[in-house]
Order: C-alpha cells, then sequence, then structure tokens
C-alpha cells in the first residue's frame, strides 16, 4: 500500500476538485474579459485612430495620412 501515504492521495484528490472549478471560472472570466475591448464597441475607425494618436501610438504624419485615407470614398 504504498501509493496510499497515509491520506494524502485523498487530500489532494479534494483539492483538485476544488482547483479544477476555479480554473474553468477563470478561463471563462478571461474570455469573457477579452470579448469586451474597446474596439469591439461601436467605435469608428476615425475614433479608433484619434485614440491611438492621443496615445501617442502614431505621430502626426501618419496620423494625418491615414485619416486621408479613411475619409476618401
Amino acid at each position: 500500500m504504498y501509493w496510499f501515504d497515509g491520506g494524502w492521495h485523498m487530500g489532494w484528490m479534494a483539492l483538485w476538485w476544488v482547483l479544477l472549478p476555479v480554473l474553468i471560472a477563470a478561463l471563462a472570466w478571461a474570455a469573457l474579459k477579452g470579448a469586451r475591448t474597446p474596439n469591439s464597441s461601436s467605435e469608428s475607425p476615425e475614433e479608433i485612430l484619434r485614440r491611438r494618436y492621443a496615445r501617442g501610438d502614431v505621430d502626426d504624419e501618419t496620423f494625418r495620412h491615414m485619416l486621408e485615407e479613411l475619409r476618401q470614398p
């Protein structure tokens, strides 16, 4: 009876049944949180570009060029 180890085996099994639902809940929460990004809302491409410009992701010349491209029919 080497596998029993005086009850530790049962303790690990109980711990697994507690951690499994917690892991599943954490994965579900992460998936739902990822689905609610600002880009998935009804923002227009111009609004997204303006936000990136304000954040400093694009420089002035690139912003103006991209804005021109977006406004072309």
